[in-house]
């Protein structure tokens, strides 16, 4: 990263070589996650990423930490109704989950993931976003007159959906797909 006069510019707090670590995990998966990397891209040396950070664990639990806040924080800000206004959030969710391709998010969401299989840290990261996921959607369904298992079940099924179709390459499945995605979140969110 260069300043306005072409030149590598300083690296001014924590936040910014995290956010580049995302980026590299976006890309490469967590082993691409390497301090000389980092420390390049940002026409540093190595001494500046350790006044940042402890060492390199120390930046991995700041990309969890950051991953998992983020995610939380977004899905708190996706899940928040009037009352009365519970379906058509559900609905709204679905929609911004289901038909945004946000190639990076999915990316990350999957690099996490894929993260979580070999390491416990990760892996409680993913299963806290997860369960506030859940969660979130569960009590919009609870507003709506669900029972809790009914809810516990639209909610899990919400989300299979939305992460189901955003990994699959469907575009070209059928003309009617948009037809398609509007009757199953009805399906998901039908009283």
């Amino acid at each position: 990263m260069k300043n306005d006069r072409g030149q590598p510019r300083t690296i001014h707090d924590r936040n910014e070589w995290v956010e580049a670590a995302i980026g590299l995990l976006a890309e490469q998966g967590v082993a691409g996650i390497r301090i000389e990397v980092l420390a390049k891209t940002f026409g540093v040396t190595k001494g500046s990423f350790y006044w940042h950070f402890k060492d390199r664990q120390d930046l991995f639990n700041a990309v969890l930490e950051t991953w998992r806040d983020g995610r939380i924080r977004d899905i708190r800000k996706q899940t928040e109704a009037n009352p009365g206004g519970e379906n058509q959030q559900l609905l709204r969710l679905i929609d911004i989950y289901g038909s945004t391709r946000n190639r990076k998010g999915i990316s990350i969401e999957l690099a996490v993931r894929e993260w979580a299989r070999r390491d416990g840290q990760a892996a409680a990261a993913v299963e806290e976003v997860d369960r506030s996921r859940l969660e979130c959607t569960r009590q919009l369904f609870i507003a709506r007159g669900l029972s809790d298992d009914e809810a516990k079940s639209r909610s899990l099924l919400l989300y299979a959906y939305v992460f189901g179709q955003s990994l699959m390459a469907c575009e070209n499945y059928d003309p009617r797909l948009a037809e398609f995605k509007h009757w199953i979140a009805g399906l998901i969110v039908a009283t």
